[in-house]
């Protein structure tokens, strides 16, 4: 059965985590998945959240948020890293699909932060493309070890909540639609082990986020 699209980011954020809920505690509905929804979707699209995650293979938003077609418009890069082209795709499911909510998913054992953290360490940068990669990884990295920060979850967290200010900072569009309570941000931090994906960040939504120490 198709469900009806969130209309607030609120009702997106719910939808959202109520997938991640089933897909922990292992019963997925696998909703909108079948061949009637594939025919609804095919004119066109509304997704009720626009998700920005990591490009690890074991980040499937669709599997561990249990959604299906048209649901989530994901942008995926190695450790969530911003160029002009995620922004506007970003800025495309925001403004052109109507998507309330946009969420950035980070994950434990992020090889983006790790090789950054081994980068500062022993001051050799990764080969190729990988080094840029890497770079826009540092700053986070730094941040979190000047604020006394140096658990490898905590720099994972501090990365996340990077991510969310600087996608806030460079897009405009975002930050009118949050001010106007039209759009959230929020920051989700995953864990492999155990499927669950908690909040480490959030703008324009009134959700409990854990204190940094």
């Amino acid at each position: 059965m198709t469900e009806i699209h969130a209309t607030s980011p609120r009702e997106a954020f719910e939808l959202l985590l109520a997938g991640n809920q089933r897909f922990v505690a292992g019963a997925p509905q696998h909703p909108n998945q079948d061949a009637t929804r594939r025919a609804e979707v095919a004119a066109s699209q509304r997704p009720f959240a626009v998700l920005f995650g990591c490009s690890d293979s074991r980040l499937a938003a669709e599997i561990i948020f249990d959604r299906g077609l048209g649901d989530l418009f994901v942008v995926r890069t190695a450790g969530h890293v911003m160029g002009p082209e995620v922004i506007g795709s970003i800025e495309f499911g925001i403004d052109v699909l109507g998507s309330p909510l946009v969420v950035v998913l980070g994950h434990e054992g992020c090889g983006a932060v790790g090789a950054a953290c081994a980068a500062l360490e022993d001051g050799v940068a990764p080969a190729g493309y990988v080094r840029d990669v890497v770079e826009r990884v540092t700053p986070s990295v730094l941040a979190a070890r000047a604020a006394g920060r140096v658990r490898t979850e905590e720099i994972l967290a501090e990365h996340i909540r990077y991510t969310v200010d600087l996608l806030l900072d460079r897009s405009r569009l975002l930050t009118e639609r949050i001010a106007a309570g039209q759009a959230a941000a929020v920051g989700l931090c995953y864990r492999l082990d155990d499927g669950t994906a908690r909040v480490v960040a959030a703008r324009g939504l009134d959700v409990p986020v854990p204190q940094s120490h």
